[in-house]
């Protein structure tokens, strides 16, 4: 049955490839066309030229070889150099492959003669190697470079345009699941009861607890608008969060962190992107006296990339998966990843695992000082083999 599958999975592939082939063909074997109609005069003569005289040749030479000098810019010199802001190496590897292409080009037209068996002045006039060198090959290979590129950079742009409209869309959506999730009576009952015991019991612990619950607010309000937000700002927002959620837990539950806040530096991060998964264990973390219960909360990171992990036990009896859990918390474990892929395309692995006795997530994230990615490649969630 899977190499059925697999068979299935390589025709479309193969089918996928041939049609994006054909649809190139087809555009470059029509701009060229269009170019030698003008340039003659005449739509037919141009047709009986291409396919029915020695000239054929020369324009197989321009057809093939500069749509070659185009993807080889696209996507080699592009990616390579010009996206990584080398631009002297760019630009150096760029005039060559323009050079590279006119002399094969301007080669073409001897060719051409040779195989017609013909001279070159029998067949295009009066010409030198320099005069043709000058005129047709270069200026039209530099015609089809500028036009590529165009074409590249306004699809680029429409795509950034409806990836912005679509993150935006997600943001709004984001926040108002968020507030949701979290200003409603059953969350803000039991922490102002919770706090609201400490007072007669332990005066100093409810001062600061009330001072967290105050920032907590503070933050969802106010200071969590942008796109991305200072990373010190997010773990001050989940170190209240977690001394907040240990006030509705019982005192069987053991929650132990290991954050480095010396980290954040000039790092910034999407808000909301940590607390869900910090919530979804305060959730589900089991409180049953027969057995241990604890939740684990890391972060740390390597250069420029935070290492987030999330651990806590469940009751053995909870028959919920994976999938439950990325649909039914809070914002949504499901609404966290589609926000990853937006804004951290190719930029972040996240692995879930639950067992019978734990639920457990990592969160590896590359940042950026200060920068925003927002693009569109779903990646889909990978679940860790128990």
């Amino acid at each position: 049955m899977s190499i059925k599958l697999d068979a299935i999975k390589n025709s479309k592939v193969l089918i996928g490839l041939y049609h994006y082939k054909v649809h190139h063909l087809a555009f470059w074997f029509v701009y060229h066309y269009m170019w030698w109609a003008i340039g003659i005069g005449s739509a037919k003569e141009a047709a009986y030229n291409i396919f029915f005289s020695p000239y054929n040749v020369k324009f197989l030479f321009y057809f093939i070889f500069q749509a070659a000098a185009v993807y080889f810019n696209l996507y080699y010199l592009i990616p390579k150099f010009l996206e990584k802001r080398k631009y002297f190496a760019y630009l150096s590897f760029f005039s060559l492959t323009i050079l590279i292409t006119v002399l094969i080009i301007t080669s073409g037209y001897f060719v051409a003669a040779y195989v017609s068996d013909t001279t070159l002045t029998e067949l295009f006039g009066e010409q030198t190697f320099v005069s043709l060198l000058k005129s047709g090959p270069l200026s039209s290979t530099l015609a089809s470079m500028t036009l590529a590129m165009s074409i590249k950079l306004t699809k680029n742009w429409i795509k950034s345009q409806q990836q912005q409209q679509l993150l935006e869309k997600e943001k709004i959506e984001t926040e108002l699941k968020f507030l949701k999730s979290q200003f409603n009576p059953h969350f803000l009952f039991n922490t102002i009861n919770s706090i609201f015991v400490l007072i007669h019991k332990n005066p100093d612990m409810a001062s600061e607890s009330l001072a967290n619950f105050s920032d907590l607010m503070r933050y969802q309000l106010y200071e969590c608008n942008e796109a991305k937000i200072p990373l010190e700002k997010e773990i001050d927002y989940l170190h209240n969060f977690i001394n907040l959620g240990k006030l509705r837990l019982d005192q069987t539950v053991q929650v132990t962190t290991a954050i480095k806040d010396q980290m954040c530096g000039d790092w910034s991060i999407a808000p909301f992107i940590l607390m869900p998964f910090v919530e979804n264990a305060f959730k589900h973390v089991s409180q049953g006296v027969d057995q241990k219960n604890w939740i684990d909360i890391k972060l740390h990171h390597t250069e420029n990339e935070i290492i987030f992990e999330i651990t806590n036990s469940i009751n053995s009896y909870d028959n919920y998966t994976t999938e439950d859990l990325m649909k039914n918390n809070g914002i949504g474990l499901k609404n966290v990843q589609r926000r990853l892929d937006l804004i951290y395309k190719d930029q972040y692995d996240l692995y879930i695992k639950k067992t019978d006795e734990l639920y457990r997530v990592a969160l590896k994230l590359k940042l950026n000082p200060h920068s925003v990615t927002s693009e569109d490649i779903i990646t889909p969630i990978t679940t860790l083999q128990s």
